[in-house]
């Protein structure tokens, strides 16, 4: 609460009280460290959240304009899924995938207004709790998989992989990706001290997606940690700086193979990771495998304007989509179908444009949007349409656009005013 209190970067909030932007940016930080533990429902992040929702509607939050696009999407989308549901509505599990679908709409934009005002202090709190609860889900995952925790196998691991505090191992990897950017950021560009500890962190974090034992996760890790670092040396401010980030980079790298170097040294680990990394994997062949149900499917949705219903295309399939584009298709006809990838591919191009805008977050904005490209390649392979740590990325790609855009009127015009005067 301390730090809460202290932490600079305040600008639409200026004007709270200093124990309200306090409580505000803990209550940040919790739901960020509460997104890690899922296992359960209602979760930690759906109390967190609420908590959170109810306080900062209390002290103060703003619905800008800006936003407006973004709500019309999300409502849209929703109501596509809701009417292709209403003939399903009677089973259970349709009604609370509908109501999920509705709750992460909410928690988009209940993000995007958070991190639009004051934005630097509230993402620093974010992006602490992120790594806390990274951390904890890591650990737990380390800890269960190599049976440290007595009792804890179970709990903590699936089928011989990983889950931490997740109840699927691909989420728990997934998830891990964007904390592991903001330790990977500290280590090749802090000083020495606080690089070692976080190199430690990022150690644990990567050995959790490891022992996840998914693909997704995997070369998620690798390609947005290297998407990263290439937009850190690209937005670099001085010749050092980059080299650096180069030279650390190299290390991480070479550490990071030796690490595997290790655990392959485990018959049983080796074994686990032979087959995982294999390519030819029974669900993934043959018409009705992971790629063939794709293009089956996406005939099927050409000539179904109101798709089929949520959770009903394992009916027609052995297995669920495992890609988000035709799941939105299917789940809620042309109209999800088409405002779904809208929305996303939309704000990965927005997102782009403003990757090389000088803001004080430009560091977290970096971390945040190479994991929700991530994120959004992966959605094609599989079902990220209900990921919490998604939602909330794409929420607060949003707010950080739209606290660029108004940090740069100030600018501009303080830029236009000196040429002038001389």
């Amino acid at each position: 609460m301390t730090y809460a209190a202290t932490a600079g970067g305040m600008n639409a909030a200026a004007s709270a009280a200093p124990g309200v932007l306090a409580l505000q940016r803990a209550l940040v930080w919790l739901v960020g460290a509460c997104g890690a533990v899922v296992f359960i429902e209602p979760s930690p992040y759906e109390i967190a959240t609420l908590l959170a929702t109810v306080t900062f509607f209390a002290t103060g939050l703003r619905l800008q304009l800006v936003f407006m696009p973004l709500v019309l999407a999300l409502f849209l989308l929703n109501i596509g899924y809701t009417i292709c549901a209403i003939p399903l509505l009677g089973q259970s599990e349709v009604a609370s995938w509908i109501a999920t679908s509705w709750y992460m709409a909410f928690t988009v934009v209940f993000f995007a207004m958070v991190v639009s005002e004051d934005t630097a202090a509230r993402l620093d709190m974010l992006r602490r709790g992120l790594v806390v609860g990274a951390m904890v889900a890591a650990i737990s995952a380390v800890a269960g998989y190599f049976h440290l925790v007595p009792g804890g196998n179970d709990l903590l691991t699936l089928y011989g992989r990983a889950r931490g505090t997740f109840k699927d191992p691909n989420v728990l990897g997934a998830f891990l990706i964007l904390p592991s950017l903001f330790v990977l950021q500290s280590v090749v560009l802090e000083r020495p001290g606080k690089a070692i500890r976080n190199a430690i962190a990022f150690a644990i974090m990567a050995l959790a997606i490891l022992l996840a034992f998914s693909r997704a996760a995997w070369g998620g890790l690798v390609l947005t940690a290297a998407f990263m670092l290439a937009l850190m040396v690209l937005t670099s401010r001085s010749n050092t700086q980059r080299s650096r980030i180069i030279i650390m980079t190299i290390v991480a790298a070479v550490l990071g193979l030796a690490l595997i170097a290790v655990l392959l040294s485990f018959d049983a680990t080796a074994e686990m990771f032979k087959q995982r990394a294999s390519f030819d994997q029974s669900y993934d062949e043959g018409r009705f495998g992971r790629f063939g149900r794709h293009i089956l499917g996406a005939d099927m949705a050409l000539d179904l304007p109101f798709g089929i219903g949520p959770l009903q295309f394992h009916r027609y399939f052995p297995e669920d989509t495992h890609n988000s584009y035709l799941n939105a298709f299917m789940s809620g006809g042309w109209l999800s179908g088409v405002l779904y990838p809208a929305l996303v591919f939309t704000t990965v191009v927005i997102g782009f444009r403003h990757v090389f805008v000088r803001v004080p977050w430009q560091r977290t904005y970096l971390a945040v949007f190479s994991a929700f490209v991530g994120t959004v390649g992966e959605s094609f392979v599989i079902d990220t349409d209900h990921w919490r740590h998604f939602w909330m990325m794409l929420g607060a790609m949003w707010g950080m656009i739209a606290a660029a855009q108004a940090y740069k009127v100030p600018a501009d015009m303080s830029v236009n005013a000196e040429t002038s005067a001389s």
